[in-house]
C-alpha cells in the first residue's frame, strides 16, 4: 500500500512512497499537513486549524482558507487509498498507519538505549523541526517555536547517550556535533576536551577550553564552572604521562581512530553536460563538487578528491580502468541536461570491480530543487553500501544553501573562472561572486572566495589593506556559515599569514572535523606543521593528501616541496620546483634556495636573472621574507640559503 511519507526535521519534503516529492505551492497548506504529523494520528478540530493558520482573519475567512487548504491536500493526495486524511464532522487528522513521518521514527529513537538506534537518530535528526520555515502567523509560530525546541532537547539526549557508545573519531564527531546544538552546555565541551586528550591533541583539548570559556563569557557572562577548570588543569599538566583522561559517563568511550584501510573508497566523476550550450558546464561541474564535498563527510569512506577525479574527464577510459588509476572501488557517474528553469540529472554508483551498476536514478525537478536533489544522490549511494558507511559524518554540521537560484548559478559562474588560477580572470570572478552577494546577501562561499582573492593580492603586491580586507571577508563567511570546513580553513590560513598560528590551528583543524576527506585542507595543515618548525608533520599531511587526491593540482606538489625544503631534502625540493612550466615567485625563492644549498649556483644566477627581468619590482627575498615561519631561525634557513645562491636586495 502507499504511504504518504514526511520529512519535517530539517526542513519540508513530502513524497508519495517512493515517488517525486509532492509539489505543494502554497506554504500554509504545508504548515497544515506538517502540524496534524506532530503527531499522526492526534485529532484537531477545525476552528483549532484555522485559527492556528488564519488566526489574523475573521473567522469566516480563517475557515474558507481552511477549506481551500484541504481541498488542495484532497487533490495532491488522492493517489493513497484509503487517503491519509481523515475528516469525521468537524474533526481532522492523518491516519497514523497511512503515513510515515521522520520526526516520529526519531522520537522513538532518541529514547532507545541501543547504540544502533541512536545512530539511526542521529541521521534522521536532519536539523530543526521545518528548518527555515514559516508562515507569519503568531499562533503557528509559537507551536513552532516549542515544538523546535522539544525535538532539540531529544537530539541533544540521544547525542550524549551516544557519545558514550562510540570510539575515537566517531566519538569525536558526536560530540563536536552535540555542541553545535548545545553551544552553552559546558558538559558538552568537557567531553570534547577528554576526546582530544585521549587521542594525544593537548594543543586542541586546551583550545577547546578557550572556546568554552569565551563564549559563557560573551553569552552569559560567566567563567568556566570548576570541574571544567580542574579538567583543564589535569589535561594542562599531562606532560610525562600516556595514561588517557578518565571518562565519566557523560563522555566514556574514546579510544582509537579506527582503520583506515577498512574504508569503502569512492570517486565522482564529473557529471556530463547534455546542454546543448557547452557553456553550460559550469552548472554540471558545480552539481558534481557539492556531492563530492557532501559525501566526504562520511567518516567510512574515503573520497578522492575533485581535483582527481576531474582530470580524468573526456578521457576515453572505461569504468574498471578510471576506478584502478584513481585506486577506488565504487564510481559515481552521471549527467545534467538543464533547459529553462528545469533540469533532469541522472546519477549511477557502478561496482568498479564487477562493472555492475549498484544504482540508478534520474530526477526531472524545478531547479530550486537541486539541492534536494544532491542530497538525495548522497542518501541513495550509502544506502546502497549497508553496514559499511558511519553516517554520522553527513550531518555532522549543515551546509547553509544558497536561498535563490540565481546566487547558486552567479556563484558557480565565479567558481569556474577562479578555478583557472589566472590572474586575468580574477576581476570577472569576482564579479559573479559579487552577484551571488546581490542575489543572496547571505551566501556565506561567495565571501570565502572573495577573501580568497584579496589573499592572492596580498600575496603579489603586498598590499597591506588587501590582507585586512581578506580576513574581513574570511570572518564574514565564518559568522554566516561556521559549519563548512572550506570557509573555517580559508580563515585559518590567513590567520596563519597574520602569523597568529593558534587561532590558524583552531580553525584548520576545525575545518577537518567538519570533513575528514577534504585534502585542501590537509595541504593546509601540512602548511601550518612546516610553518611551525614540524616539517615532518608536514610531509605527514602531505601524504594523506595525496592518498585521496592523485592526480592533484601543482602546488600540492609545490608545497611538498617547501616541506622537503624544511626537512633538509634539498635536491628533491628542488627536482619538484623544477617541474613548474611557469614557476611563481615563491617557488622560484625555494627554487634558487634549494640550488644554494646544492651548490648549483650557475643554475641559480640563470634563474634569478630571468625572474629580474621579468619582476624588476620584486626581490626574491621580499617574497621569502613574508613566509609565516613561526621561528626566526626557520626563517633564516630559507634566506641563507637565497644569499647561497647570489640572491640579494
Amino acid at each position: 500500500m502507499l504511504r504518504l511519507r514526511l520529512k519535517i526535521l530539517g526542513g519540508f519534503e513530502a513524497r508519495i512512497g517512493p515517488g517525486q516529492p509532492l509539489d505543494i505551492a502554497i506554504r500554509k497548506t504545508r504548515a497544515l499537513l506538517a502540524y496534524l504529523a506532530v503527531p499522526a494520528g492526534r485529532a484537531h478540530t477545525r476552528d483549532k486549524l484555522a485559527s492556528l493558520l488564519w488566526s489574523d482573519r475573521g473567522d469566516e475567512q480563517a475557515r474558507n482558507s481552511l477549506r481551500q487548504a484541504l481541498t488542495e491536500l484532497g487533490r495532491i493526495l488522492a493517489d493513497i487509498e484509503p487517503s491519509p486524511l481523515v475528516k469525521r464532522r468537524d474533526i481532522l487528522l492523518l491516519d497514523p498507519e497511512a503515513v510515515e513521518v521522520d520526526a516520529m521514527l526519531f522520537e522513538r529513537l532518541a529514547v532507545s538505549s541501543d547504540a544502533s538506534d541512536l545512530r539511526r537518530a542521529s541521521v534522521i535528526y536532519a536539523g530543526d523541526l521545518l528548518d527555515g520555515f514559516g508562515v507569519r502567523d503568531q499562533a503557528f509560530e509559537d507551536w513552532l517555536r516549542d515544538e523546535r525546541e522539544r525535538y532539540r532537547e531529544l537530539a541533544i539526549a540521544a547525542l550524549k547517550k551516544l557519545v558514550t557508545c562510540e570510539t575515537g573519531a566517531n566519538a569525536l564527531a558526536v560530540a563536536q556535533r552535540l555542541l553545535t546544538l548545545a553551544p552553552l552546555q559546558e558538559e558538552a565541551h568537557r567531553t570534547v576536551m577528554r576526546l582530544h586528550a585521549d587521542g594525544g591533541n593537548i594543543g586542541a583539548a586546551l583550545r577547546q577550553y578557550e572556546s568554552c570559556r569565551e563564549l559563557l563569557k560573551g553569552a552569559l557572562d560567566v567563567e568556566p564552572s570548576p570541574e571544567t577548570e580542574a579538567l583543564r588543569c589535569q589535561i594542562r599538566d599531562r606532560t610525562n604521562t600516556t595514561a588517557p583522561v578518565r571518562l565519566p559517563a557523560e563522555a566514556a568511550g574514546a579510544g582509537g581512530t579506527g582503520d583506515e584501510s577498512s574504508k569503502l573508497s569512492i570517486a565522482v566523476l564529473p557529471f556530463r553536460n547534455l546542454t546543448d550550450d557547452v557553456a553550460q558546464r559550469y552548472f554540471s561541474d558545480g552539481i558534481t563538487e557539492d556531492i563530492i564535498t557532501e559525501l566526504s563527510r562520511f567518516r567510512s569512506l574515503t573520497v578522492i578528491a575533485r581535483h582527481s577525479s576531474f582530470a580524468l574527464r573526456d578521457q576515453p577510459l572505461d569504468v574498471a580502468e578510471m576506478a584502478q588509476k584513481l585506486g577506488v572501488e565504487c564510481i559515481v557517474e552521471g549527467s545534467v541536461r538543464r533547459a529553462g528553469n528545469r533540469a533532469r540529472i541522472t546519477a549511477r554508483l557502478i561496482d568498479a570491480e564487477s562493472g555492475s551498476q549498484l544504482w540508478s536514478e534520474h530526477y526531472d525537478r524545478d531547479l530550486t530543487d537541486i539541492f534536494a536533489v544532491q542530497d538525495e544522490i548522497v542518501h541513495a549511494i550509502v544506502a546502497t553500501l549497508p553496514g559499511r558507511i558511519d553516517a554520522i559524518g553527513i550531518r555532522l554540521a549543515r551546509r547553509k544553501r544558497p536561498e535563490n537560484l540565481t546566487a547558486y548559478d552567479c556563484f558557480l559562474r565565479g567558481l569556474e573562472l577562479y578555478q583557472t588560477m589566472d590572474r586575468a580572470a580574477e576581476p570577472s570572478a569576482r564579479h559573479w561572486f559579487e552577484k551571488a552577494i546581490a542575489a543572496d546577501p547571505n551566501l556565506a562561499v561567495a565571501y570565502s572566495y572573495i577573501s580568497a582573492l584579496h589573499l592572492r593580492n596580498w600575496y603579489l603586491d603586498l598590499s597591506a589593506q588587501d590582507l585586512e580586507q581578506a580576513l574581513d571577508m574570511a570572518r564574514r563567511a565564518a559568522d554566516l556559515d561556521p559549519n563548512d570546513g572550506q570557509i573555517q580553513g580559508g580563515l585559518g590560513v590567513i590567520r596563519l599569514y597574520r602569523k597568529e598560528f593558534d587561532e590558524a590551528a583552531f580553525r584548520l583543524e576545525r575545518a577537518l572535523a567538519l570533513n575528514p576527506n577534504d585534502t585542501l585542507v590537509m595541504v593546509w595543515m601540512g602548511w601550518l606543521a612546516t610553518y611551525r618548525g614540524r616539517p615532518a608533520e608536514g610531509l605527514d599531511w602531505m601524504s594523506k593528501a595525496a592518498s585521496l587526491n592523485p592526480y592533484p593540482p601543482s602546488w600540492f606538489n609545490t608545497t611538498q616541496a617547501m616541506v622537503l625544503y624544511g626537512l633538509h631534502r634539498y635536491e628533491e625540493s628542488a627536482a619538484i620546483l623544477e617541474r613548474e612550466s611557469n614557476p611563481s615567485a615563491w617557488v622560484l625563492a625555494y627554487l634558487l634556495a634549494a640550488y644554494g644549498r646544492t651548490g648549483r649556483l650557475d643554475e641559480a644566477r640563470a634563474r634569478g636573472a630571468k625572474f629580474r627581468e621579468q619582476r624588476p619590482d620584486r626581490s626574491l627575498l621580499q617574497v621569502a621574507a613574508i613566509e609565516p615561519y613561526e621561528s626566526a631561525r626557520d626563517l633564516d634557513h630559507l634566506l641563507d640559503g637565497l644569499r647561497k645562491a647570489g640572491v640579494s636586495n
